[in-house]
């Protein structure tokens, strides 16, 4: 789901700029291993798509070389532990997709990228899926997920899945996100004590350190924008129904989307348009063609100028080291043609949070128990009670560091047919949206609301779970709405984005002034995988 902010997950609280003591920094390494540049270093799809008509590359020498990286920087080197499995059939993918590239031409913007999805997306070859615990380990998915059929149609090489926060973070208390039973722990290549966020923590860290060229998260609340920021890249998370979410293990049928993830707006953007449409499999989705668009036609530098823009002062001020990057952004903002609201109060705010808790905990019971009779044949477990029960009986793998009093407090709830759970999702609706976004928006005029994303990544902590300071994921998650965070600066060389958030199938507009922003700001610097944050 969800990195959460609200008290059911969060363990407390640090200083954003908070640093380490100059004298533990002189007794440790400044950098775990040396890690040479790459010529895969911040390449875009379009700079892929030049070599491949000016010279001898091809999709599988990109897989390779791709490949290769992962082995170094992922997998030893820095050990930044993103890739929870490689495609066996990656190479032999690309070398169908050049083939078909001489012979018809390409399909589109992603024949023959290479492309990380998260272990909670169903593909039906030789990977798993299982949402990064042990209980679907060897759980193979009748067919693909949507998700996947989309790339595949694309033209686009799975070259592998990522590691995530165990079950999208909705599991227990005091968790730590990055961590899974099946995959261990994801490191930040930005500092690799510090934490990715999550849930979709391994593709936040892959794109990061250019292990491949874009990714798909998940989102239910902050799943892809909190990695994202805290990575230093680029995420979307779409309205609701504008990208099909069966093969999907899920949390929330209200709130649950996947997205793109990406170093660059226009990556971002041309993954969004190849991910979205119709899902015959998710009635979400069913609308979804009339708002599905060209989104790389928003790419516009001088998206900004005239742009009516929220500032959300109650979603900042948690940090005066990120209020300082957030002044300096609506400086930019202001400066490239945009008029700043400032400061726009949301009623909404502080309100939904537990009805936005009891609805995702009837839905996760309802929406996983279906998945797993459907999704997952031959796993041990088929409902969430097996889930629960296997992680006790398998206590010193799954519950080494922390419980699993979510999916217990899940499991204790009534059908969907509830009257407590119809009051818990209408006041979630009308909070968010009459009270929120749509509300708010409509009261000052707006185009967007803006606000930093999140605070900077907290040291991994086993012993107390995640340290949360900011975020403003709340509002447009359980509005369903779209959410696009864009890097924003760094913040003792850790990075923080900038969210852009607007109302339903509004994507377009985000997209646009995203872009001009990061155009305006070039905020994004490559890791260096520092082994702790700069002094």
């Amino acid at each position: 789901m969800t990195i959460r902010r609200r008290d059911f997950l969060k363990t407390g609280l640090v200083a954003a700029g908070a640093t380490v003591a100059p004298e533990l920094l002189a007794q440790a390494p400044r950098q775990q291993a040396p890690v040479a540049t790459s010529e895969l270093d911040e390449i875009t799809i379009a700079d892929l798509r030049t070599e491949r008509k000016t010279g001898p590359s091809s999709a599988r020498e990109h897989a390779e070389r791709y490949l290769a990286r992962i082995k170094e920087i992922d997998k030893s080197g820095p050990g930044i532990n993103s890739v929870i499995e490689i495609n066996p059939d990656a190479l032999t993918i690309a070398s169908q997709l050049d083939a078909e590239r001489h012979a018809k031409g390409p399909r589109g913007p992603l024949h023959g990228i290479p492309v990380l999805i998260k272990d909670n997306i169903a593909t039906a070859d030789k990977m798993q899926t299982t949402a990064g615990s042990l209980a679907l380990a060897g759980a193979k998915a009748p067919r693909d997920s949507a998700v996947a059929a989309k790339l595949r149609a694309a033209g686009a090489v799975i070259l592998g899945k990522t590691n995530l926060s165990e079950w999208a973070n909705f599991r227990g208390d005091h968790s730590t996100s990055g961590w899974s039973g099946r995959g261990g722990l994801t490191r930040n290549p930005y500092a690799l004590d510090r934490n990715t966020s999550g849930s979709s923590s391994g593709s936040g860290a892959a794109v990061a350190a250019n292990l491949c060229v874009v990714a798909v998260g998940t989102e239910t609340d902050g799943s892809i924008v909190s990695p994202s920021s805290i990575n230093g890249i680029v995420g979307i998370k779409p309205t609701v129904g504008l990208v099909g979410r069966s093969g999907i293990v899920p949390i929330s049928h209200t709130q649950d989307t996947a997205g793109p993830m990406a170093r660059t707006v226009a990556d971002a953007a041309a993954l969004l348009g190849a991910l979205a449409g119709v899902d015959p499999a998710d009635e979400a989705t069913r609308d979804a063609q009339q708002h599905v668009t060209d989104y790389t036609r928003s790419l516009d530098p001088n998206g900004l100028r005239g742009a009516r823009l929220g500032v959300v002062r109650k979603l900042a001020g948690f940090s005066r080291h990120v209020d300082r990057l957030f002044e300096i952004a609506l400086a930019a903002m202001k400066q490239a043609g945009a008029e700043i609201i400032d400061p726009v109060e949301v009623a909404a705010l502080g309100k939904m949070d537990e009805a936005e808790l009891q609805v995702l905990l009837f839905e996760f019971k309802a929406d996983l128990n279906r998945y797993l009779a459907e999704w997952a044949p031959g796993a041990p477990i088929r409902t969430l009670q097996d889930a629960i029960a296997f992680n006790e009986q398998n206590a010193a793998r799954e519950l080494p560091h922390f419980g699993q009093e979510l999916m217990v407090k899940a499991q204790a709830k009534d059908a969907l047919t509830s009257s407590e759970y119809q009051k818990y999702l209408a006041d979630c609706r009308y909070l968010s949206r009459m009270e929120g976004i749509d509300g708010t928006m409509e009261k000052h005029k707006l185009d967007a609301l803006v606000a930093p994303t999140d605070g900077p990544a907290w040291t991994t902590d086993f012993v107390n779970g995640d340290h949360f300071s900011g975020s403003s994921s709340t509002l447009p998650a359980v509005a369903g709405y779209p959410h696009i965070t864009v890097p924003m600066g760094f913040c003792f060389g850790l990075p923080v984005g900038v969210s852009f958030i607007g109302r339903a199938w509004s994507e377009p507009a985000l997209i646009k002034y995203g872009y001009a922003f990061e155009q305006m700001t070039k905020a994004r610097k490559p890791p260096r995988f520092m082994a702790h944050a700069e002094a």
